[in-house]
């Protein structure tokens, strides 16, 4: 760089592109955008989160929870876990389940959050969240006693 254009700094950082989980990812980044030209967003990783996402990703694990949690309480009343890998993590207690079943989750959600600039991701954040409001809608006419034969 000359000296009318600034101060030299050191190698231009954007000869590469932000890595998905960089220095700056939690604390002091101020990339919201991964491009400055038209285009250059899409499939880019950004170092700060809108507030929108925090919003759909925190939906996203509550009704993890509430899943887990009315599972359990259907399990309680006499129902039976239809997924395979929930009836292997309900034979390890359910501590276990609600534990792993959160893990898994929330590592699906860090992995959507960092690539949020890919239209799949955001499809599949998208469509995770429909069907887990479905599930909600079972678990509510499981618990109402209006779908099921499981006595409250």
């Amino acid at each position: 760089m000359t000296e009318e254009r600034g101060v030299y700094r050191g190698p231009d950082r954007r000869r590469k592109r932000t890595h998905p989980f960089s220095r700056w990812a939690l604390h002091g980044g101020r990339r919201w955008s991964g491009g400055r030209r038209p285009g250059e967003n899409e499939r880019a990783f950004v170092d700060l989160y809108p507030f929108r996402d925090w919003v759909v990703l925190t939906v996203f694990l509550t009704l993890n929870l509430l899943d887990a949690h009315f599972t359990l309480m259907y399990l309680q009343r006499g129902g039976e876990e239809a997924n395979p890998i929930a009836v292997r993590l309900l034979a390890m207690g359910p501590q276990a389940f609600v534990f792993f079943k959160g893990l898994g989750i929330t590592l699906g959600a860090v992995f959507f959050c960092v690539l949020r600039n890919w239209p799949n991701a955001r499809r599949g954040v998208l469509l995770a969240l429909f069907l887990y409001q479905v599930l909600f809608v079972y678990h509510l006419l499981l618990y109402t006693g209006r779908i099921g034969n499981v006595l409250p």
